[in-house]
């Protein structure tokens, strides 16, 4: 059975040519890029030149990159440095709708270390009250963390305005930009963000693998320490095949942005209109144009999300309910709860994300298959005459 994969925000393809690029570091080229000898030393500038490729993609310098194991490690990094080197401020401003890694981590800090969070609500379309943003940043916070962009509606939050704010009151901003990388315009040295953390398996990079952007001049305390690797900001030694793999999956994100990110909004948008035209009682979760250009939310009323994606599965369709990280959980997405999503809508939704592999064939494929699932499922759920009265209802 073929797989028609629309589940690209939890993980993506590696390009054949980033595949290609770390094939000779496995066994070829295997030197210890922090040896002294010429065999370890040639795999150094591989080094380099992945972080260059890496810099180059996100506006800043090659100075300013600090490899990871990934994501987490990155959010986790930036937070715990941030309030390390700043004692004395004993509060955290993050969102309600924050990945795990980050969301987990500062209720840990509040509940083991005593630290004050203060949580930034959205409103029903997923965005920030800027006034809120103002009025919760004060003297006393150590660091502002908010994502590019949200992982399961594709929001975009006005990272950059915020950055702004929280200069003003001398707190460090961090950005969890996992799932904006190679989807969004950066150009982090015209911005004041401090902190920014990437993923490489979700730019068709390999898993494993991700990095910290460590703004030039900002106070930095390390979260892996050990040897000198990585300028002193991250010790152990380099996974150079994932160095490599993600250095060259940020080349060619920028080689073909504009054109990549044209074709995923025309099928995201495509698939949103078909299903929207053939599903009765469907709603759009998030906002209509501040949002990703791949990642499309929809809430299916009177319907469960996990019999959705069982069915779709059947199929051979790929999709979510929400992040990968809270997909073994029963409870409905803490994202859409913040939002106000309806109870009605909130159990029946699935996330939709796309890629630049993603075809005509494949939206038309979904388009044919998810609307009878939908419909067959409704019928037969406990909610079925309240479905079918709503349905006579909006006809």
């Amino acid at each position: 059975m073929t797989v028609t994969y629309l589940d690209n925000n939890a993980t993506t393809a590696v390009d054949p040519r980033v595949l290609e690029a770390m094939r000779p570091f496995f066994c070829e080229r295997y030197g210890n890029p922090s040896s002294m000898h010429s065999f370890g030393g040639t795999v150094a500038r591989d080094v380099a030149r992945a972080r260059e490729n890496l810099a180059q993609s996100l506006g800043a310098s090659a100075k300013e990159i600090v490899f990871t194991s990934g994501g987490t490690e990155a959010d986790s990094t930036a937070i715990l440095s941030a309030l390390a080197t700043a004692p004395d401020r004993r509060e955290i401003v993050t969102t309600r709708v924050e990945h795990p890694a980050v969301l987990n981590l500062c209720k840990r800090l509040a509940r083991d270390r005593g630290y004050v969070v203060r949580w930034l609500s959205v409103d029903r379309q997923g965005k920030l009250d800027m006034d809120e943003v103002r009025s919760r940043i004060t003297d006393n916070t150590a660091i502002v963390s908010v994502m590019w962009a949200n992982n399961e509606t594709g929001v975009i939050f006005p990272v950059e305005e915020i950055s702004e704010i929280a200069h003003e009151h001398g707190a460090i901003m961090h950005t969890d930009a996992v799932q904006a990388v190679g989807k969004v315009p950066m150009n982090l040295e015209a911005s004041q963000i401090d902190f920014l953390s990437l993923s490489g398996h979700k730019l068709h990079g390999p898993k494993g693998i991700g990095a910290l952007y460590v703004r030039r001049g900002t106070r930095f305390s390390p979260f892996v320490v050990g040897g000198h690797q990585e300028s002193d900001r991250r010790g152990g030694t380099e996974n150079v095949p994932g160095i490599v793999g993600l250095g060259e999956a940020a080349r060619l994100c920028s080689e073909g942005f504009a054109d990549h990110v044209a074709t995923m909004r025309r099928l995201r948008d495509r698939l949103e209109q078909g299903l929207m035209a053939t599903v009765p009682l469907a709603h759009l979760n998030g906002h209509p144009e501040a949002r990703l250009p791949n990642t499309l939310s929809i809430g299916f009323e009177y319907v469960e999300g996990e019999a959705i994606l069982m069915r779709m599965d059947v199929k051979g369709i790929c999709a979510s309910s929400g992040s990968a990280c809270t997909s073994g959980s029963l409870e409905p997405s803490h994202v859409l709860r913040a939002m106000g999503v309806p109870f009605n809508s909130v159990h029946g939704s699935i996330r939709f994300s796309l890629s630049r592999y993603t075809t005509e064939d494949e939206i038309s494929y979904v388009l044919e298959e998810v609307p009878p699932i939908i419909r067959g499922l409704r019928e037969m759920s406990p909610f079925g005459r309240e479905y079918l009265s709503a349905v006579c209802t909006v006809q």
